[in-house]
């Protein structure tokens, strides 16, 4: 009971901090949920990458690599590119993650940036288990986002109008996170490495394999550069 009380009160505590993740996860969950219908796809798609992947640039970024031609090393490397930030994060939340038992494991898959960004900054009330704060904080976001892209998915096999073009949402999706970005920088060194790069490999590679080359790109400049860029204050 005593156990049952503590999971009660995290629970309490950590819902709160969820709800404005709840709205934006639902709504760009079922875009995603109805643009994997529309590609083709049925509801466990979207249900099973959800749950299995849980990150949403990726989901969007692999309903194209379903559609393509076999590419494992490709598909390795644009998923590692994609989701590389992921690595600062588990580093940033070693100290935090400490003493927390089996549920560190679960934290770890299901760290997303909303996750990371609650757990890491939120002021968690003395009489709340901070373990079990954390552990809620990523199971409702997950559920938040498993939920609207299933209901996305089968909210698109009732839709009767044309759907055509509804893939452009991930273009929108990435065209507003550079904008975010772009707001954030005093300097705009990195947005201008990217889309040098992107332009530059776009015309060597062609429009079907520019990606991954632009990635790689982008992040071996940065990484040359990230010095003198830091000097300028171009991160800042």
């Amino acid at each position: 009971m005593q156990h049952n009380g503590l999971r009660l009160k995290a629970l309490k505590a950590a819902f709160p901090h969820t709800i404005p993740i709840f709205a934006g996860f639902w709504f760009l969950g079922m875009t995603y949920g109805i643009y994997m219908n529309a590609s083709g796809f049925s509801f466990w798609y979207p249900l099973a990458m959800s749950i299995t992947i849980f990150g949403g640039s990726l989901e969007f970024v692999a309903v194209s690599m379903l559609l393509s031609r076999f590419a494992p090393v490709q598909t390795f490397v644009m998923a590692l590119m994609i989701q590389a930030r992921h690595l600062f994060y588990g580093i940033s939340m070693l100290d935090k993650f400490k003493g927390m038992g089996w549920k560190r494991f679960y934290l770890i898959f299901g760290m997303c940036d909303e996750s990371f960004s609650i757990n890491y900054t939120a002021k968690i009330p003395q009489d709340v288990d901070r373990g079990w704060f954390m552990f809620f904080v990523t199971l409702l976001n997950q559920l938040y986002w498993v939920t609207g892209s299933t209901i996305g998915g089968l909210v698109g096999s009732l839709i009767t109008f044309d759907t055509q073009g509804i893939e452009f949402v991930m273009t929108a999706m990435f065209v507003v996170i550079f904008l975010e970005q772009w707001l954030k920088e005093k300097r705009h060194y990195t947005a201008y490495i990217g889309l040098a790069a992107g332009i530059a490999c776009l015309l060597i590679f062609g429009a079907d394999s520019f990606l991954v080359p632009t990635m790689v790109c982008i992040l071996a400049l940065l990484t040359f550069l990230r010095k003198p860029i830091e000097k300028a204050g171009g991160f800042a």
